[in-house]
């Protein structure tokens, strides 16, 4: 006769869960690559001072990536002209989460860490140096920008505003974070960033 073996109820829940539970920023998704539409890559990385950030701890909430060279005289000059910090500023008390990631292969943390401090920047820089995370979202640019929504898919990617179409007053970021704060499709959700290019490692 053969042997029937039973399986748990429990271990059945558990597998069927993990089967078809939504996942937030692609943890555990076949989503490798960053799309529009699609759950937006997770990935951890670490800040100046050792601590790890992940996208998926921030499930619930509005993420806003910045692509970041304090080297890159357009990187440096629209924190100069405060429009980073002026557009978290707007939306900060709205639960929106603002994360930089310098995927530079030279690097230096302490330098990042000093920059964060002289700029008045309210979040952190998160270290890429490999270019993992910065190649899985394409970025090409410091800047580089992407809007994540609070079910963790990517609604928008491209420039901070309008300055190469000649329309500096038009902050296509902001446009976005309008959008989903007020539950409505993003209208432009992709633009082509400017600025200098990233330096990879490889």
């Amino acid at each position: 006769m053969i042997k029937r073996i039973g399986v748990p109820t429990t271990a059945i829940a558990a597998i069927v869960t993990m089967l078809i539970a939504p996942t937030f920023g692609g943890a555990g998704a076949t989503q490798s690559k960053a799309e529009i539409g699609k759950a937006a890559p997770d990935f951890e990385l670490p800040d100046c001072y050792g601590k790890k950030f992940s996208l998926s701890e921030f499930k619930g909430k509005v993420v806003v990536l910045e692509w970041i060279n304090q080297g890159c005289p357009v990187s440096l000059r629209k924190h100069n002209d405060q429009v980073m910090q002026n557009t978290l500023k707007k939306y900060a008390d709205r639960g929106v989460v603002w994360l930089a990631i310098d995927s530079t292969s030279s690097l230096d943390a302490e330098s990042n860490r000093v920059y964060t401090a002289r700029k008045g920047l309210a979040y952190p820089i998160l270290n890429d140096p490999t270019g993992r995370v910065g190649h899985k979202y394409d970025a090409k640019t410091t800047p580089h920008m992407f809007v994540i929504d609070k079910a963790g898919t990517l609604v928008y990617t491209g420039a901070i505003d309008g300055e190469q179409d000649g329309k500096a007053d038009q902050n296509y970021v902001a446009d976005a974070l309008d959008a989903v704060l007020s539950g409505s499709t993003v209208a432009r959700s992709k633009t082509k960033p400017y600025g200098c290019g990233i330096k990879y490692a490889n």
